[in-house]
C-alpha cells in the first residue's frame, strides 16, 4: 500500500474478524459470514450510518468469494456507466463461471430509472448487486430491486467500539511513524466522529501529525480540541445520540413545547442528520400525535416533506422549523392512531369473519342470485347522507373501535357519530 495512503485506509479490515461492531453480520454465526461459508451470495443491500463498515463488507465479500469487484458511486456515476459495467461483466461471466460483484455506494442517491438499469442483469444472474445506503431501503430502493435483495443492517458503533478503534488508531500511527503516543482520553475524538469510524481515524491522524514533531506523547481531550477546532455536541456513551436527539425531538413536538422541538431540530441539523429523515418522522406524528384534532397538520407534514426533497441545505432548516413549531402548537389526539391498533389486535384475535351479504360486492348475475349486496341502502340516497346499517360482521357488531379524543374537532365528530348512531357507538 502506498506510504502516502491515509491511516484509514492502512487500517481498512481485510477479513470479518478485523470488522468492529457487526458481530450480528460478521462473527460466528453471523449471516454474511455463514453466506460466505456456505458460497450462497445473492444480492444485498448494506444499510448503516456512515462510518460502519458497509465498503469494507463488500470487498470482504468480493476478496472471500472470489469474484471480481466492480465499485460505482451513484454520486458520480449514471446509466451509461451502469451499462458499461454489466456488459464488463458478462464477458468476465464467461471466463470465471461466477457473477461479478457491482458495488454501489450511496446507492439510495440513484434516482428510478438508474435503478431500473440494474434489474436485468440482477434477475439474469450477469452480477451480484451490493448498495451501501445510509438512508431507509424501503424509501429510497425501488421495490422490484429491493425485493430481489436482502436488506442487512449495519449498526452504529458503540461507545465501547469507538474506543477500541480509538486505541488501535493510535497504536497503527505510532506504527507507521515511529512515534510514542499515548492516548489519556477519548470523549473529544469520539465526539467528534459523530460514531462515524472513518472520521474517527481521520481525526486522530490529523492531531497526531501536529505534535508530530513536539515533545508531548500525553494527548488529552484540550489537545483534541485545540487542533480540531469545534465545539461538538456530547456524544452519547451508548452510541446512540441520533436515537435519543430524534426521541427528544418527537417527545417534545408531542408535548407541545415549541422551543424544545427547536432546540432538538437543530442539534440534529448541526450534527449533519439527514433532513428527509427528520421531515418524515414529522409526518408520522402528525398522524400519530395530532390526527383529527388538527387534520391539517398531515397535510402540512408531508408538503414539508417533499419540499425538503426539492430544496436541500441549508434553506431546508426554514422549512423544517416552520413545520415542527406549528406541530408543536396544534392541539394533539391519537385516537385514529389507538383505533387502528385496537382494530388490528382484534382481527388477529377474531380472524376472518364472514363480510355480510349486504355489504358484498355483486358484479355478477350469480352473485347477486346469491343475495350478494341483498337489502344495502345507498346512504346518499337518504337525507344527511347517511343510513343506519351495520357495516360489522355480525359477531362483533356494536364493536366500538374509534373514540374521539378531548379536542374541538373531535367534539363535533363525536356530537355527530351520537346522533346518527343514538348512542350504539
Amino acid at each position: 500500500m502506498n506510504q502516502n495512503s491515509p491511516l484509514a485506509e492502512k487500517m481498512r479490515p481485510k477479513t470479518l474478524d478485523e470488522v468492529l461492531g457487526q458481530e450480528h453480520l460478521t462473527g460466528k454465526n453471523g449471516t454474511i459470514r455463514k453466506m460466505l461459508e456456505n458460497d450462497s451470495l445473492n444480492s444485498l443491500i448494506l444499510w448503516g450510518p456512515p462510518g460502519t463498515g458497509k465498503t469494507t463488507l463488500a470487498e470482504i465479500i468480493s476478496e472471500k468469494s472470489g469474484r471480481k469487484f466492480y465499485k460505482l458511486s451513484a454520486v458520480s456515476s449514471g446509466v451509461k456507466d451502469v451499462r458499461d459495467v454489466i456488459e464488463e461483466a458478462k464477458k468476465q461471466n464467461l471466463f470465471s463461471g461466477k457473477s461479478p460483484i457491482l458495488f454501489i455506494d450511496e446507492i439510495h442517491r440513484f434516482n428510478k430509472s438508474q435503478q431500473d438499469s440494474l434489474l436485468h442483469a440482477v434477475e439474469k444472474g450477469w452480477i451480484v448487486l451490493i448498495g451501501a445506503t445510509t438512508e431507509n431501503p424501503s424509501f429510497e430502493v425501488v421495490s422490484a430491486l429491493l425485493s430481489r435483495s436482502q436488506v442487512y443492517i449495519l449498526k452504529s458503533l458503540t461507545f465501547e467500539k469507538l474506543e477500541e478503534l480509538a486505541e488501535i488508531s493510535f497504536q497503527k500511527f505510532n506504527e507507521e511513524n515511529i512515534t510514542n503516543f499515548k492516548i489519556s482520553d477519548t470523549q473529544a475524538f469520539i465526539q467528534y466522529s459523530g460514531g462515524d469510524a472513518r472520521k474517527l481515524i481521520n481525526s486522530v491522524e490529523i492531531v497526531l501529525s501536529q505534535f508530530k514533531n513536539s515533545e508531548k506523547t500525553a494527548i488529552s481531550n484540550e489537545d483534541v480540541l485545540s487542533v480540531l477546532q469545534e465545539t461538538m455536541a456530547l456524544y452519547d456513551k451508548n452510541g446512540e445520540q441520533h436515537y435519543d436527539i430524534i426521541s427528544a425531538f418527537i417527545k417534545s413536538m408531542r408535548g407541545s413545547d415549541p422551543n424544545g422541538a427547536v432546540y432538538w431540530l437543530a442539534r440534529m441539523l448541526v450534527g449533519g442528520e439527514d433532513i428527509k429523515f427528520i421531515a418524515r418522522r414529522m409526518v408520522i406524528l402528525a398522524a400519530e400525535d395530532i390526527g383529527l384534532a388538527n387534520p391539517n397538520a398531515l397535510i402540512m407534514a408531508n408538503t414539508c416533506f417533499q419540499a425538503v426533497n426539492v430544496i436541500g441545505n441549508p434553506e431546508s432548516r426554514i422549512i423544517l422549523s416552520e413545520t415542527a413549531v406549528y406541530l408543536a402548537v396544534s392541539p394533539k389526539s391519537n385516537s385514529t392512531y389507538l383505533a387502528i391498533n385496537e382494530a388490528m389486535a382484534f382481527v388477529k384475535k377474531t380472524g376472518n369473519l364472514t363480510v355480510p351479504l349486504h355489504l358484498r360486492n355483486a358484479p355478477t348475475k350469480l352473485m347477486k342470485d346469491l343475495d350478494y349486496g341483498k337489502d344495502y341502502d345507498y346512504a346518499h340516497s337518504h337525507e344527511g347522507n347517511f343510513v343506519d346499517l351495520e357495516f360489522l360482521p355480525e359477531e362483533i357488531k356494536g364493536t366500538k373501535f374509534y373514540n374521539p379524543g378531548k379536542n374541538t374537532t373531535e367534539n363535533k365528530i363525536a356530537d355527530e357519530l351520537l346522533k346518527k348512531w343514538k348512542g350504539k357507538y
